[in-house]
């Protein structure tokens, strides 16, 4: 019986230190991706559009020009949520996502490119940009990326 109750003792401990370990953000994030993984295929357009609109100021502001301009730029690809984030994925592989400056506390919202994307240049390229806000200069350049990106 003793050896019954300390086996219960360790699995309450070490549930307890695991729940420690992940910050409130974190743990926001694995809730993301469960919700994520239940999510049917033809919802992504609509579970983008909400997680946008759940967004503070720019970064809301920015998320839903960037979402424009790759659904027109990239018209493959689809959107989806990845760890909570707007991304775009051709056939189920993302290819590029858009990361909130208030999701992770940093003073710069992130346009990212994961491998699938074709943006290899050499031994060295770009897979993600800062962005502060965007300008038609910086909105041309992200339409030439997406494009790039997905031929």
């Amino acid at each position: 019986m003793k050896s019954a109750q300390k086996g219960t003792q360790k699995s309450a401990k070490s549930i307890t230190e695991t729940s420690k370990a992940f910050t409130e953000e974190e743990r926001g994030a694995i809730r993301d991706r469960v919700q994520e993984m239940k999510a049917g295929k033809g919802e992504g357009e609509s579970i983008v559009v909400a997680k946008i609109a759940e967004m503070r100021e720019p970064d809301r502001i920015m998320a839903k020009r960037l979402h424009t301009i790759i659904r027109e730029s990239a018209p493959a690809l689809g959107p989806r949520l990845w760890y909570g984030m707007p991304a775009y994925a051709k056939d189920d592989k993302v290819v590029c996502f858009f990361q909130a400056a208030a999701k992770f506390k940093t003073r710069y919202a992130t346009l990212g490119f994961s491998d699938k994307a074709n943006l290899d240049e050499g031994n060295m390229w770009p897979a993600a940009f800062a962005l502060k806000g965007l300008t038609p200069t910086e909105e041309a350049r992200i339409a030439a990326l997406v494009k790039k990106a997905v031929s």
